[in-house]
């Protein structure tokens, strides 16, 4: 069916079709509709819907509803995540199954509250001490900001990993027609957490090898789960063991960088062109019409859509440059994805990496793009 929805509609409701019940939250622009579309929704879906104090305490409550059982989500903008910024750690150090949305907006600080922008992609890979991966999808528009979302919620209970969704003030209030139903049937069913059924002691954290992911045990259930913010063994109990640190650390390293569903891109290549334009968000909308503009008119260019910003796709960038003389990275900030682009192909010394940033408000534009891919080799055509 048919509907007129924005990108914040089409959140909840792929978190609804995902299966979570838990939302907790705090207004703040440009996320506040999602909060807003969960109190009206999910309550007579057997859901829980809490507005916290303040974006701490909502955090910590989904963290909690996680642990519990429950698939939990919360939202926010740039200021609630240097908020979230602890929490999210503990996510990591836990293991615990969540998704958070990060309706960005100008920064820095409180910013432009209304404003667009894509500042927050590197502090989305960085946001939590120690560095450690967490899965990030970057919607470009209103079905793909229903598709990413449940997509986080799979990877989520699939990892055992907080997941974040890094979407945009213009993503989250533009509306569009789109078939969201249809958008729910081309997923599969969704995915649900490994619980433990063995009959002897559970031990909460106990893996085979590096990657592999640990059964589940609901907090408050049938056993004893430990859980600390500390560094902890298998059993969840502090260890100084230089070993056991070494292989509780390996393990929250490897389980999200070796899986290999987490690299999602969409490639455009066309043979001869000498410019591939890489961009993510509402700036590969522009680049589509940029491309599909060029090509009407004689021209040649190619396209990736990174869809997971972290960890980074390199092997889809790298195939994807080849062939090519020059990569260009629109961005709605200062070039910060373009920066991994240029590390990423640091051998490929023939490929120029080309950063268009705009950093106003405004958005890029097709002629802009195309601009810019027209002057490099495209121009000799």
């Amino acid at each position: 069916m048919l509907e007129f929805v924005d990108g914040n509609t089409a959140v909840l409701r792929a978190a609804i079709d995902a299966g979570c019940s838990f939302f907790a939250g705090y207004p703040i622009t440009p996320a506040t509709s999602i909060l807003l579309e969960a109190v009206r929704e999910m309550p007579a879906r057997g859901g829980v819907v809490i507005q916290g104090e303040d974006e701490i305490a909502s955090i910590g409550m989904c963290l909690a509803a996680s642990m519990a059982g429950r698939k939990a989500m919360t939202a926010t903008s740039g200021p609630g995540m240097s908020l979230f910024s602890e929490t999210i750690g503990l996510a990591v150090m836990g293991e615990v199954p969540l998704v958070i949305v990060d309706v960005q907006r100008m920064g820095p600080a409180t910013g432009g509250a209304t404003t667009s922008a894509d500042g927050d992609v590197q502090f989305a890979r960085w946001c939590a001490p120690g560095g450690y991966p967490m899965p990030v999808l970057a919607p470009t528009d209103v079905r793909s900001a229903y598709i990413f979302t449940r997509r986080a919620f799979d990877i989520a209970e699939r990892l055992r990993t907080p997941v974040l969704v890094l979407s945009s003030k213009e993503v989250a209030m533009t509306r569009q027609t789109v078939d969201l139903d249809a958008a729910r049937d081309s997923l599969p069913a969704p995915t649900e957490r490994r619980v433990y059924r063995g009959a002897g002691p559970f031990v909460p954290y106990r893996v085979e090898q590096p990657e592999d992911v640990p059964e589940f045990s609901a907090v408050g259930g049938d056993h004893v789960v430990r859980f600390t913010t500390s560094i902890h063994d298998e059993r969840g109990e502090i260890t100084g063991d230089p070993a056991k640190i070494a292989r509780k650390l390996t393990h929250l390293e490897r389980t999200v960088r070796s899986d290999d569903g987490l690299a999602l891109t969409m490639a455009d290549i066309q043979p001869g062109a000498e410019t591939l334009v890489v961009a993510y968000g509402v700036a590969a909308v522009s680049a589509r019409d940029a491309v599909d503009e060029l090509r009407a008119a004689g021209g040649r260019a190619s396209l990736l859509v990174v869809e997971s910003l972290w960890p980074v796709p390199e092997t889809q960038i790298r195939d994807a440059a080849r062939g090519h003389r020059r990569v260009v990275v629109p961005e709605h900030n200062f070039g910060q994805y373009a920066r991994e682009v240029e590390r990423v192909l640091r051998d490929a010394r023939d490929v120029a990496v080309v950063s268009l940033p705009r950093i106003d408000g405004g958005m890029l534009s097709p002629a802009a793009l195309r601009a810019a891919i027209e002057s490099g080799p495209e121009a000799r055509r």
